[in-house]
């Protein structure tokens, strides 16, 4: 019996199954495939190390490079005028970690055969001017920016196919744990940690009755569950991260356009506190503390316009993925409404950025899937 004719039994078994169990399937264009039909196909014997990385890989170290490289010159900076020697080691690991996973990164790309990203350099800061940022403010900003970089570690792992790739990610993510902890571990420390808020625990588990659960609008909802204050309290951090760094960053800018912006982020970002704030101060919870007042009064930009201005453009695309999360924990209406119009808002901030970005020729390009009609073109 050919391959064919197996398949299309094999076929007929499955309709029949499913049209017992009353379900109704549909069929579309079944076609066989035969076993030989490409040169990857299983049970082949493949070197996991001379495989050519995929389009995702490529995109996951072209992601890592620019983002990593916008980190390390901030990185720079602040291990430049922080006074705090227990500070300073860990920014002193940090540049040092980096700078061997960046060394790591291009040669993955250059092997490839795709040019490195040009990203941030030293043209991105301007050595010697004024401090703008305490101390304790570097150390959060370091372990803010960690956590998003745990998240790009995992998510670039588990897209990583090739042997060698895997282990890289797998080493940027026991980096990336390293840092957190030890961040973690010197903010509580120095009493500059809030906790999120205490629960106290009920005696027994119990099961949701009432469709009131859902309820918030209307005053009849529910307190918060602790599955919703996870994302409320992650996405109260960064969006008060990005309201900081909107302010000093504006304030150093030279350029009218880009304070502009900047005002116009930091609005956003207020927005989106005072929303997400109000919701825990209905039950009585504490919300993170602000961070404004760790930026000094200097208009001495340690940055170029370029980095400031990516850098809030950055924070914005990750706070989606974030505000996603929190959307598809939700279970209070009016939770649900405060995801959706911060979605929507980070969305017109993005699309601000990015057309203020590709003016501006700042916006590096990251590789495209071939044109086959400008190559069909071609003589």
């Amino acid at each position: 019996m050919s391959n064919t004719e197996k398949c299309e039994i094999a076929a007929k078994l499955s309709q029949q199954f499913f049209k017992e169990a009353r379900f109704t399937v549909i069929i579309i264009n079944y076609i066989p495939i035969p076993l030989i039909a490409n040169n990857n196909r299983r049970g082949d014997n493949l070197d996991k190390n001379n495989l050519k990385l995929t389009s995702s890989e490529i995109g996951t170290l072209w992601g890592e490079y620019v983002n990593g490289t916008m980190t390390d010159v901030v990185n720079r900076y602040m291990f430049s005028i922080i006074e705090d020697e227990s500070i300073k080691t860990i920014f002193e690991d940090a540049i040092k970690t980096f700078g061997k996973q960046k060394k790591k990164i291009a040669a993955f790309m250059e092997n490839e055969g795709f040019p490195v990203p040009i990203g941030f350099t030293e043209s991105d800061l301007n050595k010697g001017t004024e401090r703008l940022f305490s101390d304790i403010f570097c150390l959060n900003y370091l372990h803010i920016m960690t956590l998003h970089g745990m998240l790009g570690h995992t998510t670039a792992l588990g897209v990583s196919v090739r042997e060698d790739l895997r282990f890289f990610y797998d080493s940027c993510d026991n980096d990336g744990k390293r840092m957190f902890h030890q961040t973690i571990d010197l903010l509580l420390e120095k009493g500059n940690f809030q906790r999120d808020p205490l629960f106290y625990p009920a005696k027994n588990p119990e099961f949701i009755s009432s469709q009131d659960f859902t309820d918030g609008i209307f005053g009849k909802g529910r307190r918060l569950s602790a599955t919703e204050i996870i994302s409320i309290s992650f996405n109260l951090k960064k969006s008060i991260m990005a309201k900081t760094l909107s302010i000093a960053f504006s304030q150093v800018t030279q350029t009218k356009e880009v304070r502009k912006f900047l005002e116009n982020s930091e609005k956003t970002a207020d927005g989106q506190i005072q929303s997400l704030s109000k919701i825990m101060h209905k039950d009585n919870l504490p919300v993170p503390m602000s961070w404004e007042t760790e930026v000094t009064t200097s208009t001495d930009s340690p940055f170029s316009d370029k980095l400031m201005l990516y850098h809030i453009g950055f924070l914005y695309q990750a706070a989606q993925a974030y505000n996603g999360t929190g959307l598809a924990s939700a279970m209070r209406t009016d939770l649900v409404a405060i995801y959706e119009s911060v979605i929507l808002k980070n969305l017109m901030v993005t699309k601000e950025w990015f057309n203020l970005m590709m003016q501006n020729k700042w916006l590096e390009q990251p590789p495209l899937a071939p044109n086959r009609k400008e190559i069909a073109k071609e003589e």
